[in-house]
């Protein structure tokens, strides 16, 4: 059971009657009456107000006690990075007195929020719901502390703030928002929207789907002769693309990851944050299609390393969630080789290996060597993540010299990283170099040309 905690301060209007009082008094004695009537005087009055406060705190305490305020609070299972969530207190006065009180609900400082602190005059025998929102700014896991209350007592002598409620922690996961919007738009047929093309073609793939009648154009190597007999129509063999394969992420928590773009306007996104994002969402298109996902973290501590075995279901990517949400990228150096070693050991079955990270030139020689151990056995995808500050540069209207210069040179960095990477990834034209907000819709772009190709 919690404790009540409560500290009891002087109103406003309390504070003037007493420096009203005091300078009444030193107007007084600087007018020339005498001490020996003011001190009295002034004695009794202080002693009549400290009754009257002690009395007034004394009775609202216990009016308090018996017909006070509580406070319910509803929050959600958890939260997202960036989304804004309404949270609702419900203010409960089941006695026969108001109050009136001010109400602060102690957030994590890793929120953003509107409509807080609250004033309100809270009548008898009501039930008042108070709405707000907040925003996480960061992944992992947040405290909501408990409800803060200010209330008057019933003269108004005191203000008494007191914590109700219990604290609790809430994990912040990753913006799952695109998930939703992903199944919304897959299930109405219109991916396009968010760059995703839609590659669902009738008799493509080798696993059979179903039997259908025969319309122009379907190969003929698919004509099902029996079951055309049996129906006395052309009937073919419809067949989709391969099921039960196995897509792995190798996640980079380097220091390079650390990147800032802003690319979803929030404060503290970084190029992390964003390839967490599409992990997220390119785990839910292959769960979708009946693959398996797992992943891996590098470049990290040896104690704040992740490894998702490869898993069917959609409960495989809940369980992504929770064991990636608090992740953050550290200031440690990324050792590829070490890490393609180890996927190697661990990943025996040829599969889909996609490699977030965000390419420098200098990473070539551990890179390359990486990249060509995991290709041995498997299909690598690597995935970079460009900044989005080269393009903004080079796109900027030219003014003067200055602006001509900064042009130039972004567009040769940009040259220069576009030679890097084809360098790197050996022409391989899977890899991607894409800018963070575009990462997603390639990447779920990539794994529906793998899976159509048959490349697996």
């Amino acid at each position: 059971m919690s404790t009540v905690r409560r500290i009891v301060l002087p109103t406003r209007a309390t504070l003037r009657v007493l420096i009203g009082l005091a300078l009444a008094f030193t107007a007084a004695l600087a007018a020339g009456a005498p001490l020996a009537v003011v001190a009295p005087v002034g004695m009794g009055l202080l002693v009549v107000l400290t009754v009257v406060a002690a009395v007034d705190l004394w009775r609202s305490l216990r009016l308090w006690r018996t017909a006070g305020v509580s406070v319910q609070r509803a929050l959600p299972a958890a939260f997202a990075i960036g989304a804004s969530t309404e949270l609702r207190l419900d203010l409960v006065n089941d006695g026969p007195l108001a109050w009136q009180l001010q109400i602060f609900d102690d957030l994590d400082p890793l929120f953003d929020f509107e409509g807080m602190p609250m004033s309100l005059s809270l009548a008898a025998h009501t039930r008042t719901p108070l709405r707000f929102r907040v925003k996480a700014r960061q992944r992992g896991m947040v405290t909501l502390g408990r409800s803060q209350l200010l209330w008057r007592t019933r003269a108004g002598v005191f203000e008494v703030r007191q914590t109700v409620g219990e604290a609790r922690s809430l994990r912040v996961y990753p913006n799952f928002a695109a998930l939703a919007r992903y199944a919304w738009l897959s299930g109405d047929r219109r991916l396009a929207q968010i760059g995703i093309k839609n590659f669902v073609q009738r008799g493509q793939g080798t696993d059979f789907r179903q039997l259908a009648e025969y319309r122009r154009g379907d190969p003929l190597r698919h004509l099902d002769v029996k079951a055309s007999l049996r129906h006395r129509k052309p009937v073919v063999r419809e067949y989709q693309d391969e099921r039960d394969q196995c897509v792995m992420f190798l996640l980079d928590c380097g220091r390079r990851m650390r990147a800032d773009d802003q690319s979803q306007g929030l404060r503290g996104s970084s190029h992390f944050d964003d390839a967490l994002d599409a992990m997220m969402l390119l785990a839910y298109v292959a769960l979708s299609e009946g693959d398996e996902v797992g992943a891996m973290t590098f470049g990290c501590a040896p104690q704040e390393r992740r490894d998702c075995a490869p898993r069917k279901g959609m409960g495989t990517l809940n369980a992504l969630m929770n064991q990636m949400h608090d992740l953050q990228p550290g200031g440690h150096h990324s050792d590829y080789l070490a890490a393609a070693e180890d996927m190697a050991r661990r990943l025996r079955r040829r599969s889909l290996i996609i490699v977030l990270t965000n390419f420098r030139d200098e990473d070539s020689p551990e890179l390359q060597p990486a990249l060509r151990l995991l290709r041995r056995r498997h299909l690598v995808l690597l995935a970079s993540l460009r900044e989005t500050a080269l393009s903004t540069i080079a796109e900027q209207p030219i003014h003067s010299t200055d602006d001509a210069v900064a042009v130039a040179s972004a567009h040769l960095l940009s040259q220069a990283r576009q030679d890097a990477f084809a360098r790197v990834v050996d022409r391989d034209r899977l890899s991607v170099d894409v800018e963070p907000q575009a990462l997603a819709a390639t990447l779920v772009n990539r794994y529906h040309q793998v899976k159509r190709s048959g490349l697996l």
